[in-house]
């Protein structure tokens, strides 16, 4: 089965490494990625098994996770660490995703061409055995998970009003203001992590 999880082989090194943390206190790793650019990024998404995640729940995984990485030192350029929700228009990452999911609208895309494309946008119909059940204009088609290389929900009206519904029954924060982000160092939520960290790191992922 494909992981969405974590798609180059240095994110499927650092799941291996950061998913028992992660589980260990609670939590759910929803996507890890290293993120290129003028300066490496560490972006985590997590959340609880019921769903759903809070400032203090980010801050305690990065403080757990800066620890293990310390130690393990799998990446060699400064990086910043990112640990947040998967937010609103979430990614999809997980065969249970669709199911939890199902009736909200989803753009999925795929490795191989299926039937001439590799974009689908319709609403989330769940799941049958390891196939995603998707309704586009053309009626249900199902989608083996494995073929899948990428999928998030689409921001629409009933989506947002279905996250303030879930926020105002648990009495979380409301996603809709912020996603919560937490640097490693700082430990204090901010929209963007500006704390530094190195470690040892493979050239090519």
């Amino acid at each position: 089965m494909s992981d969405l999880i974590a798609k180059a082989a240095i994110d499927q090194r650092l799941a291996g490494i950061l998913t028992p943390v992660i589980e260990g206190l609670g939590y759910e790793l929803v996507r890890v990625r290293l993120m290129s650019g003028k300066s490496k990024t560490l972006q985590i998404m997590a959340e609880k098994p019921e769903g759903g995640i809070e400032v203090d729940d980010c801050a305690k995984i990065s403080t757990a996770v800066s620890a293990v990485l310390d130690v393990e030192d799998p990446l060699v350029e400064a990086y910043t660490l990112e640990v947040s929700s998967p937010g609103i228009d979430r990614p999809l990452t997980r065969l249970k995703d669709f199911d939890a999911w199902s009736g909200y609208e989803a753009k999925i895309e795929t490795t191989e061409l299926i039937d001439g494309r590799r974009r689908f946008k319709g609403i989330i119909a769940g799941t049958e055995d390891d196939e995603v059940l998707v309704e586009i204009e053309e009626g249900t088609i199902g989608l083996k998970f494995d073929w899948l290389s990428d999928a998030k929900l689409v921001l629409t009206d009933e989506l947002i009003s279905e996250m303030l519904r879930q926020r105002k029954a648990t009495g979380t924060i409301d996603e809709t203001q912020f996603d919560e982000i937490v640097d490693h160092d700082a430990m204090t939520p901010s929209n963007s992590a500006e704390a530094p960290a190195t470690a040892p790191q493979e050239e090519d992922h």
